[in-house]
């Protein structure tokens, strides 16, 4: 279990590029948090390999069916506490979840603190009877940018830098006057 990363696991255009924030009650199993995290990721078209990440509250690092399910993806648990996740504004607070666990969030908030600064919500919270699952996406790595098309100052070969100094001196060629 990692605690409280950001942007973890990300690599620079390719590999995983999702963080699944998982809020759970006691005793749910990784089977109903594996079930619940492919429907949320074929609703947005990707697949398990995607997801670089599991996050969740500090007090759900426990839960056989949180941990069990980021070691069958392959992927690190990070966790985040109370006030980190409270910190996080989500499109869907729930007043249920802050008198359960004292955050307005667990699964979006989650989600978003692991995909790091620039991240954004992919697929908003869902649920079954003892999970909840959302899905952020991390920010776009930045790259090299596409050459500009056309002809310009980027097509032209560049010249040959100028020595210092002062020029050389020419000489004649033999024969000429």
């Amino acid at each position: 279990m990692v605690r409280g990363m950001s942007g973890h696991g990300r690599e620079a255009g390719r590999g995983p590029v999702l963080a699944a924030g998982v809020g759970a009650r006691a005793g749910v199993t990784e089977g109903e948090v594996l079930a619940l995290l492919r429907a949320a990721l074929e609703a947005a078209g990707r697949r398990d390999p995607a997801v670089a990440v599991l996050a969740t509250a500090e007090t759900k690092a426990g839960e056989a069916g949180i941990a069990g399910a980021a070691a069958r993806l392959g992927v690190p648990l990070v966790t985040y506490t109370a006030a980190e996740l409270a910190a996080v504004d989500v499109p869907h607070p729930s007043r249920t979840v802050l008198g359960a666990a004292g955050t307005p969030s667990v699964a979006e908030a989650a989600a978003l603190l692991a995909a790091g600064p620039g991240g954004a919500l992919l697929v908003p919270k869902s649920a079954s009877p003892r999970a909840t699952v959302a899905v952020a996406r991390f920010p776009a790595a930045p790259g090299p940018q596409p050459p500009p098309h056309g002809p310009g100052p980027h097509t032209r070969t560049p010249r040959a830098p100028v020595p210092p100094g002062p020029a050389p001196a020419r000489t004649r060629k033999a024969g000429l006057p």
